[in-house]
């Protein structure tokens, strides 16, 4: 069985965030379900951009397991831009 990627979709998640005294937003998990919780062990950057499944927010690009993951703000909602995978049998 193999796996192809053949494209990519907004799927929004909960998001454990901490306000900063400053007003500023600081996610510090990913929650898809309550058994998949992703640390964000650090905060790279965060800009204004327009997402490539569509929209525009405010982009966090995370580090997660040691690899970088972007992570969005759209009026007021938080989601990723998650793999649409093809499974050939």
């Amino acid at each position: 069985m193999s796996r192809k990627i053949i494209g990519r979709e907004k799927r929004y998640v909960e998001v454990d965030v901490r306000f900063e005294p400053d007003g500023h937003l600081r996610p510090l998990a990913i929650r898809f379900s309550p058994e998949q919780v992703y640390k964000i062990e650090k905060i790279k950057d965060v800009s204004r951009r327009a997402a490539e499944v569509g929209g525009v927010g405010d982009r966090y690009v995370c580090v997660i397991h040691g690899r970088e993951t972007n992570l969005w703000m759209e009026k007021g909602r938080w989601f990723v831009e998650a793999k649409l995978v093809a499974v050939d049998r």
